[in-house]
């Protein structure tokens, strides 16, 4: 079976998993059984929030969720970016780039030297301007990037901005932005932002609280 259909198999089964737990905490174990124990479940996971639009939140958007926990609060979806890139485009970028990942050299096929276990390197296409900037699917805009740098994983090592460039930036930004952040920081942390709203106005006062309910797992197909 092409790799293309079990993927879109797995993303199926994912994606109802999350639509029949909407509000119940789900961890990685449960999503990658739900997938048939596919190493690709986390990608697919990504595609459902990214491609698909579907809120899916983790420790990174609430504070209230561990790493390797997911919660779905919501079956609305957002408006998200269909994948565009052409099959020659990715081809020609590869070939531009000479298979190597424009991050950190990591050369396709080859042992990954960012990765303990020795797994061999994958590459990805990915965008030099996000398209949430307006970047476009042009071959000038796109580069070719291994698994670990397109997902993120080494902002570990790298310089994290402290609170006075944080300030910086978020004074330089529009108030519209400035109350985006506001309102994506009083999600994630609902008790905290209470704390300092109550300080503030001398009363005590509260946000909605967005805690996530936990439950016992769910077999998948069965509840």
């Amino acid at each position: 079976m092409p790799k293309s259909v079990r993927g879109d198999g797995a993303k199926k089964k994912l994606r109802d998993f999350f639509l029949s737990n909407i509000g119940r905490v789900l961890s990685s174990s449960e999503l990658q059984a739900v997938a048939n124990g596919s190493a690709e479940w986390g990608r697919r996971v990504r595609e459902l929030r990214n491609e698909e639009g579907y809120q899916i939140l983790t420790h990174n958007d609430l504070s209230t969720l561990k790493p390797g926990e997911y919660l779905l609060e919501t079956d609305k979806q957002k408006p998200a970016f269909a994948r565009e890139i052409s099959k020659e485009t990715r081809a020609f970028v590869l070939d531009r780039n000479g298979f190597t990942c424009q991050m950190c050299g990591a050369v396709a096929g080859e042992p990954h030297p960012n990765d303990p276990s020795g797994r061999k390197a994958r590459l990805h296409i990915g965008h030099i301007i996000d398209k949430s900037k307006g970047g476009t699917e042009e071959p000038s805009n796109l580069r070719a990037l291994c698994s670990i740098c397109n997902e993120g994983a080494q902002n570990i090592t790298l310089m994290r901005p402290d609170l006075k460039q944080l300030l910086i930036t978020l004074r330089r930004a529009t108030a519209d932005d400035q109350i985006q952040a506001l309102e994506w920081l009083a999600k994630k942390f609902p008790k905290q932002t209470s704390a300092i709203v109550s300080a503030i106005l001398g009363y005590p006062f509260s946000v909605i609280d967005h805690r996530p309910r936990r439950a016992n797992p769910v077999v998948h197909g069965r509840r």
